[in-house]
């Protein structure tokens, strides 16, 4: 049995993110088919990188990790003025390094033990492009190495440190095909082998959805849903103005209700109804219920939300400036887009107004998940990466 370690910045139950959670995924769907350790630090906030596990090695559901701690945790303030350097327009390049160090999380132990054992694993795999983590294990273990980079169009991209992250490695597995043609066009590495860019997350819904439990103990005929983050890096103020400014202008009853952490102000009104942090018993059984899910955001990797929406058979309305939302309505037929407010408000008219059109949508969301989005797929997917780098690195040797 060929032995993998899974190499991540932040691993646990009590890690709330979307690669993190991704990494715990596949770690639990390919532990016994290979043996699977995870190789992570001691952090559970990303915002500060502090250790708060206790163990060094610990078992999650099964799966061996290995836990280092953070050196140096991550200072706010040096990293901003860092930040703020390297974004000038004169481009001190010579910085980067030291961003990366700043970034964090700052763990050379880990890297230590990468270099040391690398023998003792066929393959290593390393989850987004970012953090030092990647950036400094993958120099150590390039020949035998897999990136699942989670990679978009951003700032920081564009770094000259990360050329090696995206060049080096024997394998890279995208999670869209967006994605895969942003990463190919930016660095010309189509030499490495890669999965063509279906991967991503396997979408696993609960057997016993209500979708028509919260329209009921509600009141509510009609609504859309926001899942996520409740903040303006996610769209969530573009989204309110346009939401508001359609049921002025519109006689209907349909509502807005979001479900998730809440950052920002959200208008008081009666048609905008916020249910907070909830337990996946209600996400799922409102998501289930809802005429459409809406996703404002403009810069998304994957999204699970949008996944798990059309796997229900709900269509999706997306920001049409995010690539990778784009990409999904437009190979799916399950969902629409829009770049201003004037498709917005169609669309939603659209989606509250058409039943027939929501149930076709439905069953075409319902058909693209299950050929591209399901664990099974993925997984036998990510295992003829593995045999294929590992077999390359054997050569190699």
């Amino acid at each position: 049995m060929k032995k993998l370690a899974l190499v991540v910045q932040r691993y646990g139950l009590e890690v709330n993110g979307g690669a993190e959670l991704l990494m715990r995924q596949m770690a639990e769907h390919l532990n016994g088919k290979y043996d699977v350790e995870v190789l992570t630090t001691k952090a559970v906030d990303y915002l500060t990188w502090k250790d708060e596990y206790e163990k060094n090695n610990e078992v999650i559901n099964g799966v061996l990790v290995r836990r280092f701690g953070v050196k140096k945790p991550r200072s706010i303030k040096r990293f901003g003025h860092l930040s703020m350097l390297i974004d000038k327009p004169f481009n001190m390049h010579f910085l980067e390094d030291k961003w990366v160090d700043s970034q964090g999380p700052y763990c050379p132990e880990l890297i230590e033990y990468i270099k040391a054992n690398k023998d003792k694993y066929d393959v290593f795999v390393f989850m987004t492009y970012l953090y030092y983590t990647t950036v400094r294990g993958i120099k150590e273990v390039a020949d035998k190495s897999i990136l699942i980079p989670t990679a978009h169009d951003e700032p920081t991209i564009y770094y000259d440190v990360y050329k090696d992250v995206f060049t080096k490695p024997s394998g890279i597995f995208y999670c869209t095909v967006t994605e895969k043609n942003f990463v190919e066009n930016k660095f010309h590495n189509e030499n490495i082998i890669n999965n063509g860019g279906f991967g991503g997350a396997g979408i696993e819904l609960p057997s016993d959805i209500e979708p028509y439990k919260f329209k009921k103990e509600r009141g509510i005929d009609n609504y859309i849903v926001y899942v996520g983050r409740i903040d303006t890096h996610k769209g969530c103020q573009q989204l309110f103005e346009y939401f508001i400014k359609y049921k002025q202008e519109k006689n209907n009853d349909v509502k807005l209700v979001l479900m998730g952490k809440t950052v920002m102000e959200i208008p008081e009104r009666d048609d905008i109804i916020s249910l907070g942090f909830v337990s996946e018993e209600l996400k799922y059984n409102v998501m289930a219920g809802a005429d459409a899910l809406i996703m404002p955001s403009e810069f998304e990797s994957l999204s699970i939300v949008v996944l798990e929406s059309l796997a229900l058979g709900v269509p999706v309305i997306v920001n049409g400036l995010c690539e990778v939302l784009k990409q999904h309505c437009v190979i799916s037929r399950a969902g629409t887009y829009y770049t201003n407010y004037d498709e917005f408000a169609n669309q939603l008219d659209d989606m509250v107004c058409d039943g027939g059109l929501r149930e076709e949508m439905g069953k075409l969301g319902v058909q693209y998940v299950d050929r591209y989005y399901r664990w099974d797929k993925i997984i036998d997917s990510f295992s003829q990466m593995v045999e294929k780098v590992s077999d390359k690195a054997e050569r190699k040797e």
